[in-house]
C-alpha cells in the first residue's frame, strides 16, 4: 500500500469511527487488497465489519445477490456494495469491480467501477486507469477509499 492509500485509509477509519459507523467492502479485482488497507488501521477492529472477496461472477451472484451478468458494470459494483452491506449489517459499504488487465476483456483493461452506499445513498463511478494490472489495483484501492471518505463525510 502506498503512503496515499494508507492516508486515505487512515482518513477513512478516523471518519468512520467519528461518525459512530460500521464499515463493510465487497471486492473482485483487488482480491482482498482493499480490506486489507483498511484493517492495518489503527482501532478498526471497532469499525470494520470485513469483506467478500468474490473473485468469480458466480460468487458475485450467489452471495452477494448480484444480477447474473456482465460483473463489470455500475449496477455489479452497486449490487456488490448492496450486498456486503446487507450481509454483514454495515452502515458504509464499498465495492470494487473491473477488468484489471493485462488483456483485453469484453472491455479495455483497465476499466474500474467504484461504488459507496451508506444507507439510501448510493455513488458508483467508472474508472479508465492505466499501467500494469498491479498498478490499476493500487489505483482502484485509493479511488474506492476516497469514494467512502466522500460518502462517510457527505451523507
Amino acid at each position: 500500500m502506498d503512503i496515499d492509500s494508507e492516508t486515505l485509509a487512515e482518513e477513512l477509519g478516523e471518519a468512520v469511527a467519528g461518525a459512530g459507523l460500521t464499515l463493510a467492502v465487497a471486492e473482485s479485482l483487488t482480491a482482498g487488497r482493499l480490506a486489507a488497507s483498511i484493517a492495518v488501521v489503527g482501532g478498526s477492529a471497532d469499525w470494520f465489519r470485513g469483506g467478500v472477496v468474490a473473485y468469480q461472477p458466480e460468487t458475485k451472484f450467489s452471495v452477494l445477490r448480484v444480477t447474473p451478468g456482465d460483473v463489470a458494470t455500475e449496477l455489479a459494483a452497486t449490487e456488490m456494495a448492496l450486498g456486503v452491506a446487507h450481509l454483514m449489517s454495515a452502515d458504509v459499504a464499498l465495492a470494487v469491480t473491473g477488468i484489471g488487465g493485462p488483456e483485453h476483456q469484453h472491455r479495455p483493461a483497465g476499466t474500474v467501477f467504484v461504488a459507496a452506499v451508506r444507507g439510501s445513498a448510493v455513488e458508483v463511478e467508472r474508472h479508465q486507469f492505466t499501467g500494469s494490472p498491479d498498478a490499476v489495483i493500487r489505483q482502484t484501492i485509493t479511488a474506492a477509499l476516497e469514494a467512502g471518505l466522500r460518502m462517510v463525510n457527505t451523507a
